[in-house]
């Protein structure tokens, strides 16, 4: 495709165009947006942007990112410090959050265990989990991570590693969404959810 902009625009578009979520297209609209609102976002973002990666650090804790360390989720006084979350990525972290549907620590992995990538144990912060769990007031572990190969291959790693620790493991259900239909379901879930059925 012939270059419509000058290379500085074309450079703004590519960078763009490598966000999670924006292919060339979306990222062509996104440079054209900031361009023409340059006044109220471009110069807004730039100093957002600056100010952001001058102070964000990784827990030392956790793993999560934030502009502290220790960071804010875990000197929270309010959180349960006797279950901790664990997950693959920040990303991960912050969907727990916005569900807001448990108020307790977390644990970032950093990923999951993956032969095929070469990503084994000593790539991610399994070490750090095992270690957190033998903490006296540490109960539970929940494995906060995706039902695919490697997020359960990574569950079951985990779970091998924690049997002498004197916590609960769980795992996050799986099975039907909330406001999902069956008729559209692959088959993997409705089987996940036939044998994770509870009572009613």
């Amino acid at each position: 495709m012939p270059a419509t902009a000058g290379p500085e625009i074309e450079r703004l578009i590519q960078l763009l165009a490598r966000l999670p979520g924006l292919g060339p297209r979306s990222a062509r609209r996104a440079a054209l947006h900031l361009i023409k609102k340059r006044e109220q976002l471009m110069s807004p973002l730039t100093s957002a942007l600056e100010t952001a990666l001058a102070k964000i650090v990784i827990c030392r804790v956790c793993g999560n990112i934030d502009t502290q360390d220790p960071c804010t989720i875990c000197t929270d006084p309010r959180r349960d410090p006797s279950v901790i979350v664990v997950v693959a990525d920040v990303a991960d972290l912050w969907a727990l959050e916005r569900a807001g549907a448990i108020n307790a620590r977390y644990h970032v992995l950093g990923g999951t265990l993956s032969p095929l990538d070469g990503i084994g144990p000593q790539d991610l912060t399994i070490d750090a989990v095992v270690t957190r769990a033998h903490e006296p007031a540490v109960r539970e572990i929940i494995l906060a991570l995706n039902a695919t190969v490697d997020g359960q291959t990574t569950a079951h790693y985990i779970t091998d590693l924690l049997h002498n620790a004197k916590v609960s493991v769980t795992r996050l259900a799986h099975g039907v969404p909330v406001g999902g239909e069956l008729d559209y379901l692959d088959e993997g879930t409705l089987s996940a959810a036939i044998r994770q059925r509870t009572p009613f």
